[in-house]
């Protein structure tokens, strides 16, 4: 008896992904609108620093917010009540974005003339890694209490990313974590990535980090 054919789809469907979000990655640049691919854990403190973002932005540049989860509009809320427009995209119980979802929230969202759209990916440090969803830049967001083996735990999200925040640094004390081999861990990983140590709690770090966004954003639409 012959043996069942296995069909191997991923790498199809990536590929596929990948297309899509270069094509994507040309519309907002030629629209002057900087992608942000926020990533990280539930609980790692993503609303909060968004919202400190925005607060030390909204008056420089013109943001908007794509809330993506498995369901409820919590988060939406929050940020347009933060002064922000904001939309949420509910995945349809999917653990992440791929480009094709990206763009259909970009559309509902109406980018034009936004500086800056975040899509704060569905919380998790697996599948959103694996798709491009068209992004000028991939951030992701570690925590304290998460603490510091986690680029060893999940490398591929830590090779992904073009900075890393991590956040709650105001509970340092209180936790076995070190900012030292959390460096070294994802320095062996992804040399070229930003690492912002902030509290978004107290607003420590936040400059920094914010600086360096605004930066980039104004760099890619010029």
């Amino acid at each position: 008896m012959d043996q069942v054919r296995v069909i191997e789809v991923k790498e199809n469907i990536l590929a596929d992904n990948d297309k899509e979000a270069q094509l994507l990655r040309d519309r907002l640049k030629s629209k002057k609108t900087f992608l942000m691919n926020l990533m990280s854990s539930p609980g790692s403190g993503k609303t909060t620093t968004l919202l400190r973002t925005i607060e030390a932005l909204k008056d420089k540049i013109k943001i908007g917010i794509m809330e993506a989860d498995i369901d409820s509009d919590v988060d939406a809320i929050t940020m347009a009540n933060a002064g922000v427009k904001s939309i949420q995209l509910h995945t349809g119980g999917m653990c992440h974005l791929d480009a094709a979802m990206t763009e259909q929230g970009l559309n509902e969202l109406g980018f034009d003339g936004l500086d800056l759209v975040v899509l704060e990916n569905v919380g998790n440090l697996i599948c959103p890694a694996e798709f491009d969803t068209g992004a000028a830049k991939n951030v992701m967001i570690l925590s304290v209490p998460e603490g510091h083996d986690k680029p060893l735990k999940y490398p591929l999200m830590f090779s992904k990313v073009d900075a890393l925040i991590i956040n709650k640094i105001d509970v340092l004390p209180y936790f076995d974590f070190d900012m030292e081999k959390v460096r070294e861990y994802v320095g062996k990983i992804n040399k070229n990535v930003k690492i912002f140590p902030i509290s978004a709690k107290s607003g420590e770090g936040v400059k920094e980090w914010c600086d360096w966004l605004l930066k980039e954003v104004q760099e890619h639409n010029k």
